[in-house]
């Protein structure tokens, strides 16, 4: 199953568009989707208060404690957002912080992928933003041909974006395969050899 994260808080939005068009294709694939809209949720940043150490969920009870079973579950997960001031909606980031942080199950190989959508600029940085939940977490990241992204402002301006739609095509197709690829390589080998963790800081 593929968990898709929509962080917009519109229902008919051009990140929507673009999650449709890659749901379409794994549908096609065979592929189980769940879509969860949260950039529509009254979502607060993590407190830092630890209390998800002990007890393996966040203490603000919302829906990032809902989506934490289906992480769990899922082959894969990916986080949509528009662009809002050269970054992601802060809605969803929120969402993410608390998401990772409480959550304290094994992420390795699960395949993780960011899409993002922005009238203009500022596609890039919000990409490389969203990327980082995974490759903290051992998590493979899905690629594409080109950077995950698409352009528009107006709600439908999105699916005029040729390439932009065939680069979340091609995205749904890659993650598929390789989903079906670590499924295999589990089966034969097994996941990777973890060492002890090894945490340091910067002081003395």
């Amino acid at each position: 199953m593929i968990l898709i994260l929509n962080g917009s808080p519109r229902a008919d939005g051009n990140i929507t568009a673009a999650i449709d068009e890659m749901v379409k294709v794994f549908d096609q694939e065979g592929m189980e989707t769940k879509v969860v809209r949260v950039g529509n949720k009254n979502v607060r940043g993590c407190l830092a208060c630890g209390s998800c150490y002990k007890t393996g969920k966040c203490v603000i009870d919302d829906v990032v404690n809902e989506i934490a079973p289906e992480f769990e579950k899922a082959d894969g997960l990916i986080v949509a957002s528009p662009v809002y001031y050269a970054s992601a909606n802060a809605t969803l980031i929120a969402c993410l912080d608390r998401l990772f942080y409480s959550t304290g199950f094994d992420k390795t190989m699960k395949v993780g992928a960011s899409v993002v959508c922005a009238r203009r600029g500022g596609c890039s940085a919000t990409f490389d933003e969203l990327n980082k939940y995974f490759t903290i977490s051992g998590m493979p990241v899905a690629s594409s041909q080109y950077w995950n992204s698409v352009h528009g402002r107006l709600p439908g301006e999105a699916v005029k974006d040729a390439e932009g739609m065939q680069t979340v095509r091609t995205l749904a197709r890659n993650m598929t395969f390789l989903i079906r690829s670590i499924a295999l390589g589990k089966e034969k080998y097994g996941l990777p050899e973890k060492e002890p963790r090894v945490a340091t800081h910067f002081i003395g």
